[in-house]
């Protein structure tokens, strides 16, 4: 299996577990069985609730939607305010890891190469230390480049200056043409304006943009795992705006988590290259071992990996219990301590691979 980046998977993240035999894939709807699932239901139902309960708001904001997957089934689905099944809601960030998917079709064809310098027209000029950025370092936020990912207080905000205001129109232009303020590798700095580079790099590898690219991306990664309410925008010039905004059903994300925890395959068909999505859950240098590659990872030893969206939007993938669970809603900053201990009870409560066994 070929292995991206200079860093092997840590030795205690579990593998990720294969499809169990009997459980059909979710592309046109869920299994709602699991016959191997054990633990007491009624318990991890009371727990779910919880999300729900308007006197636990104030300590966990408002959840939208909250689903658990286990064994490829959906064991347990609840909406509250504002959602619904046919409902798209916001990913916010969680975009991040689904173009991480793409670029792995990208790298696997060989159209984009993970340990080269990324060809950013931007950067071309013969003595701009820019050139040295590999897409590798583009995907771990670890390009050197300045970019400010604030959004509660808008001043000095590139974030919102890129989505809302002087630089909504060229995303990828307005992060390309940020200074370096340390030297590419060197620094862990989370940046939305990174992520839109890599979008915009990804159509110029495919010589497509606006709906034509929307159409490629619909037709390679999402139709084929059913996931088809994934709904991105882009920019005044055609660029995927992969940072930020795009909407989905919370059944159409649990169906992406189930493609990262199967490796990337599908059904008969691997989409993704193999070694793709254990290169997402290899932890960058400087990141505290919390981020990998456009996927967030859980520093307890529990081989835990999510995509992860502004106030609070989470997909939570746990290959030891071949668990997922997303979380859609509403959370303030100083709620989220209290929201991700609540949704790491919840996993907790469906048991490990070998005690759902028969």
């Amino acid at each position: 299996m070929p292995q991206y980046g200079p860093r092997p998977l840590p030795p205690h993240a579990p593998p990720l577990p294969k499809q169990p035999q009997g459980i059909p894939w979710p592309t046109r709807e869920w299994p709602r069985d699991c016959p191997k699932t054990s633990g007491d239901p009624s318990e991890s139902m009371a727990v779910i609730e919880a999300f729900f309960d308007p006197r636990e708001e104030t300590r966990l904001g408002t959840t939208h939607a909250l689903l658990v997957v286990q064994q490829g089934s959906l064991v347990a689905e609840r909406y509250g305010p504002g959602g619904e099944a046919s409902k798209p809601l916001s990913s916010w960030s969680m975009a991040k890891s689904i173009l991480h998917a793409w670029v792995g079709i990208l790298v696997g064809e060989g159209r984009l190469q993970w340990d080269s310098p990324a060809p950013i027209p931007e950067w071309q000029a013969p003595e701009d230390p820019r050139r040295a950025i590999t897409l590798d370092q583009l995907l771990r936020m670890s390009s050197g480049l300045e970019f400010n990912e604030i959004y509660e207080d808008h001043s000095g905000s590139d974030a919102i200056e890129m989505l809302f205001r002087g630089g909504r129109e060229d995303v990828a232009h307005y992060a390309a043409a940020k200074p370096l303020m340390a030297a590419p590798g060197t620094l862990w700095n989370y940046s939305s304006g990174t992520s839109n580079i890599i979008a915009r790099l990804s159509q110029s590898a495919v010589q497509l943009t606006g709906d034509a690219f929307i159409a490629s991306l619909r037709e390679r990664l999402l139709d084929p795992i059913g996931a088809k309410s994934f709904t991105p925008q882009v920019d005044g010039r055609g660029t995927w705006i992969a940072s930020s905004f795009a909407s989905c059903t919370a059944q159409d994300f649990a169906r992406f988590g189930l493609l990262c925890l199967r490796d990337g395959c599908w059904e008969e068909t691997r989409i993704l290259p193999p070694g793709w999505i254990d290169y997402a859950r290899t932890p960058t240098a400087y990141s505290g071992g919390e981020y990998g590659a456009h996927f967030w990872i859980s520093t307890d030893g529990s081989g835990v990996f999510s995509c992860n969206g502004f106030r609070s939007q989470y997909i939570v993938i746990v290959p030891e219990r071949d668990l997922i669970v997303v979380r859609l809603g509403d959370s303030e900053s100083d709620q989220k301590g209290a929201l991700l201990t609540a949704l790491q009870q919840l996993t907790q409560l469906y048991p490990l691979l070998d005690e759902a066994q028969p």
